[in-house]
């Protein structure tokens, strides 16, 4: 066999739990996981947008993927992670319940999502994994914020950075 397409047919996720639901998003577009730090609110923002973070001089916004999938608010505790990704050159922190684990997936595997589902958002999920009895939906980032979400987080980290500056 040649190892070579067996690495090109793979694809290296990150796992975490939202609810009872597991998610999975692309490693490349993780840029580090981090610990719930403290989240600077924004007056005025999308009701899924927690607030903002300054990390190591970035301000990052932080989007709360609960809220954002209209799942009932959880309790955060010591698993809560802050998922640091980068959607079209921006870094957004994506707030979920817990980082399971790295784990690698033959493209095989990876099923295109049903296109119906009832109350189901299926742009946002890229497809659906399956791991043994395990099922892994995987999230396409690029959809999780509008164009017009994106452009308003863009004009809120802008505004903050001016007056961290001044």
């Amino acid at each position: 066999m040649n190892t070579k397409n067996e690495a090109a047919s793979e694809v290296q996720m990150v796992a975490f739990k939202l609810e009872k639901e597991e998610f999975a998003i692309d490693i490349h577009q993780v840029r580090e996981v981090l610990k719930m730090p403290q989240v600077t609110p924004l007056p005025q923002s999308a009701s899924f947008i927690e607030g903002i973070i300054n990390l190591r001089g970035e301000v990052i916004p932080v989007v709360d993927l609960r809220k954002r999938f209209e799942l009932p608010a959880g309790e955060r505790n010591g698993k809560t992670r802050i998922i640091i990704v980068e959607i079209q050159d921006n870094n957004v922190g994506l707030i979920v319940d817990s980082v399971t684990e790295v784990l690698r997936l033959a493209s095989s595997v990876i099923q295109l999502p049903p296109s119906r589902v009832a109350g189901t958002r299926t742009d946002l999920i890229k497809g659906v994994g399956k791991i043994a009895e395990r099922l892994l939906i995987v999230l396409n980032l690029e959809k999780i914020l509008t164009t017009e979400e994106r452009i308003v987080l863009d004009e809120v980290t802008l505004n903050d950075m001016e007056s961290a500056k001044a």
